[in-house]
């Protein structure tokens, strides 16, 4: 830096002598080119401690003093604003801190009187053995009874599956098959309540020879390779079901390889597991999913229709032809197929263990294919609860500028 205003310049003889001062700070002398330097220590300079201070400078020292916690006076502060608050409220609220004291006598009274009836309650019945002749018990309480009253099955069945929308899934006989629909069920609730407004309660497995389906607005149905035709009661058990707003969704599981061309009549030959299943049942001509079906739009924008194989179509109630002079409705109730045939296995598409990760690997898409499927599993769960409400025309510009998008 720039020298000092105080700084005077040296003589060339003194430099090899000069020491250092105000007049002559230390630093570069002379010629900028061939400059001389003035240090404060020389070759002959020797450092010693200073024994003796001069005049006006004070000793200081590293302070050594320990830090002091705070932990427990802060700890103290929030408890004591704790107590604080809790003052406040009981003062803010209606008579608070009267109710307080007030209480104080009723509650040791309602204490005893609890003691009271406890001991009462645990005498031995030997205490009533010496009743008077011609005296009888007491009846129990009306709400005693209907306590002790055990719920029937089907009565179980009933109170579960409509204090929540309940989704049913058919007991195929085969463990591991019943198994994943179940996973897959679990899987595709914990998916619909992350994602949409509707809280499903458990699923439920539904023995179909046996158990009330009326309480489902939606069944799941694997269909086994071995299955057997159903007996005709349970078949216009199912009939009925499907005719008055219940939609099934059966999953042959085989990725396709089982289907005729579009239109395929169940009541054909039965040369496949669901026509030898259900070969019987009133079905109108089926197709697959056409591109203006409310399915396609009834949560997600879909295309296709994949499981754990993405292979398969999705079928659903035909639309009657348009120079058949019939409206656009085979079976359906509000607008909804009442049958929904796949191949595609979507149970193990939604199938999640306990820490909700994927239990069956998706071919040929991966992890993304197992989204689709999840959306596609929400479509099929909005169609059958609300029917054909995206149909309306009034949705149309809202879905224009999401296909934009």
């Amino acid at each position: 830096k720039a020298p000092p205003p105080t700084a005077e310049p040296i003589k060339a003889s003194e430099s090899e002598t000069l020491r250092p001062s105000l007049e002559h700070p230390p630093g570069y002398y002379g010629n900028s080119a061939t400059p001389h330097s003035l240090n404060v220590l020389t070759p002959k300079t020797q450092l010693a401690p200073i024994t003796q201070l001069p005049r006006g400078v004070q000793r200081l020292t590293y302070d050594n003093a320990a830090s002091m916690p705070l932990k427990a006076w802060i700890l103290a502060l929030a408890l004591a604003l704790l107590f604080a608050d809790i003052l406040a409220v009981l003062v803010l609220q209606a008579g608070g801190l009267r109710y307080v004291f007030q209480r104080r006598a009723s509650s040791a009274v309602a204490l005893a009187a609890a003691v009271l009836a406890a001991s009462l309650v645990s005498l031995p019945q030997s205490v009533h053995a010496q009743d008077e002749p011609g005296v009888t018990a007491p009846a129990p309480a009306p709400a005693a009874r209907a306590a002790a009253a055990a719920l029937t099955p089907q009565d179980a069945i009933a109170v579960d599956s409509t204090s929540k929308v309940t989704f049913g899934y058919v007991l195929s006989g085969d463990a591991q098959t019943d198994k994943v629909a179940e996973q897959g069920l679990k899987g595709l609730i914990t998916f619909l309540v992350a994602k949409t407004a509707v809280e499903p309660g458990e699923p439920m497995g539904v023995n179909i020879a046996n158990d009330e389906i009326a309480f489902f607005p939606m069944l799941y149905w694997p269909v086994l390779a071995n299955a057997r035709p159903l007996p005709e009661p349970v078949i216009a058990k199912i009939d009925a079901y499907m005719k008055n707003g219940g939609m099934i969704v059966f999953d042959t599981r085989d990725a396709g390889t089982s289907f005729a061309p579009s239109g395929f009549n169940l009541q054909g030959e039965r040369t496949t597991p669901l026509q030898r299943l259900i070969g019987t049942l009133d079905i109108p001509r089926l197709e697959p999913v056409p591109e203006t079906h409310v399915l396609t739009k009834s949560f997600y924008l879909l295309r296709a229709f994949p499981g754990r194989y993405d292979n398969g179509q999705l079928w659903v109630e035909a639309e009657a032809p348009a120079d058949s002079g019939r409206a656009r409705q085979a079976r359906r109730v509000d607008g909804v197929s009442s049958i929904l045939v796949t191949s595609n296995d979507f149970a193990s598409a939604w199938a999640l263990d306990e820490r909700n990760q994927p239990l069956y690997p998706v071919v040929p898409g991966g992890e993304p294919q197992r989204e689709m499927a999840f959306r596609v599993g929400v479509n099929i769960v909005m169609y059958a609860l609300t029917g054909n409400y995206k149909a309306d025309q009034v949705h149309v510009p809202a879905l224009l500028e999401r296909l934009g998008n």
